[in-house]
């Protein structure tokens, strides 16, 4: 695999699973807002894993899932359930639903299409920028990340910088499996990564404003493959506080689709 693999400790991962549909979210899910409440894009995952498994059906591919975060979802236990809405011939929908202390704080939607035959039109988008080598590796220090920002390992692909407002472009992949002893789907890490959009983009200040996104949408026109997605993201933000981040989404071997999130934007408190 291009770039190698990351090294991985036994037994760290984002979920444990509990059994009889109860999960528990790890310290390497947390968000940047708080510490007790999980960034976007592992519940987005654990959900795609939920989905891909509720009556898997080889002749069909996800083209659209939507996650919407119905509030804060804690670093704790979750309960899980999942269920077909629209059963169909061609085209089919499935929820995935994530509790908390007896309330939804997650629900996905995904649309699955039936697999045909026929020739295929290359994507419009751009292709994604070459992945990069390896940076050095990092001193260890007081400044390191946490939560799920230690979970991921970026690299700049020469297109604006995380800590930079502005539009960017970063190949990433997750360092810890989603679920221990378990290989990450690319649909999941696809999710995983796709909700840090708003952040690669961030066009505001992330020590005095909130740019906060209570869903994500990911649309795919083909099944992505690897552990490397390349996330090139803009935000754009409006007078009155309403912003919205999009982004188009690779793998190595080229475009898979596209994402976006409406944001919340305004400022946090005390600031």
């Amino acid at each position: 695999m291009p770039g190698g693999s990351p090294p991985v400790a036994d037994g760290v991962s984002l979920y444990v699973e509990l059994g009889d549909g109860r999960w528990r979210a790890t310290e390497h899910t947390a968000g940047p807002w708080d510490p007790a409440a999980q960034h976007g894009g592992p519940p987005s995952a654990l959900l795609a894993r939920a989905v891909e498994r509720t009556a898997p059906r080889p002749d069909m591919m996800i083209a659209r899932f939507t996650t919407e975060l119905l509030g804060p979802v804690p670093v704790g236990e979750l309960n899980l359930r999942s269920r077909v809405t629209r059963p169909g011939r061609s085209v089919e929908q499935v929820e995935a639903v994530l509790t908390a202390g007896g309330r939804d704080v997650a629900r996905a939607t995904a649309w699955q299409v039936r697999r045909a035959e026929g020739a295929g039109v290359p994507p419009r988008h751009p292709a994604p920028p070459p992945l990069p080598g390896a940076p050095p590796p990092r001193a260890p220090g007081p400044g390191r990340l946490r939560g799920f920002a230690s979970a991921i390992e970026w690299r700049s692909a020469g297109r604006g910088r995380m800590s930079v407002p502005g539009p960017a472009a970063l190949w990433g992949r997750l360092r810890y499996p989603l679920v221990a002893g378990e290989e990450t789907s690319p649909l999941q890490r696809v999710l995983a990564l796709a909700d840090n959009g708003n952040g690669i983009s961030s066009e505001t200040d992330f020590l005095t404003t909130y740019f906060i996104n209570p869903e994500l949408t990911v649309h795919l026109h083909r099944e992505p493959a690897g552990e490397w997605i390349c996330v090139d993201a803009t935000t754009a933000i409006s007078p009155g506080g309403a912003g919205l981040a999009t982004t188009v989404l690779s793998d190595l071997d080229g475009p898979v689709g596209v994402g976006a999130q409406a944001l919340l934007v305004a400022p946090r408190p005390g600031r």
